[in-house]
């Protein structure tokens, strides 16, 4: 019987790569989200797994009691420096934590790392993320995936970054390969989807706007878990 893999996923929002990836067989073992609207949303779906507040504490969090082998660090980290809805300052943001969560999987030493972000990522902060992987001993690669790639009736772009420790086997030449593209619908798009189960029965519109806005769609995060897993079942 296969292990499952188990992930901590930083920036969690309201859980919508962590459905996505539980939907692919992996283990969601801890989550890491700052808003508190957020943090309820995960203790409701996820009563089991702890939760902690601050990415620039987490690795301190995770090593504070006993916890389970991790195998897999994931998140979305911040997208407001490289949005092009704002100023565009990019790492000089003080909102730009992937040093932070570099930080996390530098102490933590997962197998697998998963990044998310906005297109504007490609151009700004990407090749700092890039750099930084392979300075930890990572094999990376960037990629886009989009919600319509996996059947959802709206594009909704989001750029992925997939990373597994050198020593992991195969190169990573096979990953973020294109998606079949599902049929375009003939009804108008919405501009942001339905994440599900996620939110259901908790009040407050403007926060599940907005976590909703910030969330990824579970089936992009389920095929995610699918390309890890396949490279993990495949060494």
């Amino acid at each position: 019987m296969t292990v499952p893999l188990n992930v901590l996923e930083l920036f969690a929002g309201i859980g919508g790569l962590s459905l996505g990836l539980q939907r692919a067989g992996m283990r969601i073992v801890g989550h890491v989200e700052i808003n508190p609207f957020c943090r309820a949303v995960l203790q409701k779906h996820w009563p089991e797994v702890p939760a902690h507040d601050d990415v620039r504490t987490a690795a301190a969090w995770w090593r504070s009691g006993p916890r389970p082998r991790l195998d897999v660090v994931a998140g979305g980290y911040p997208c407001q420096p490289d949005s092009l809805a704002g100023p565009r300052l990019g790492t000089d943001d003080p909102r730009w934590l992937w040093p932070a969560m570099a930080e996390v999987i530098a102490e933590l030493r997962p197998r697998y790392v998963i990044g998310e972000n906005v297109l504007g990522h490609r151009t700004r902060g990407l090749r700092y993320v890039l750099r930084d992987l392979r300075r930890l001993g990572y094999t990376a690669r960037a990629g886009i995936i989009r919600a319509c790639e996996v059947g959802a009736p709206h594009p909704r772009p989001r750029l992925f970054v997939l990373a597994h420790a050198d020593s992991e086997g195969r190169p990573a030449r096979r990953w973020l390969e294109p998606a079949r593209t599902a049929p375009v619908r003939a009804s108008r798009w919405p501009a942001e989807p339905r994440v599900g189960r996620v939110v259901d029965g908790l009040p407050g519109r403007v926060d599940r706007v907005t976590a909703l806005g910030n969330a990824v769609l579970p089936d992009v995060g389920e095929r995610i878990g699918r390309i890890i897993l396949d490279h993990h079942e495949s060494r």
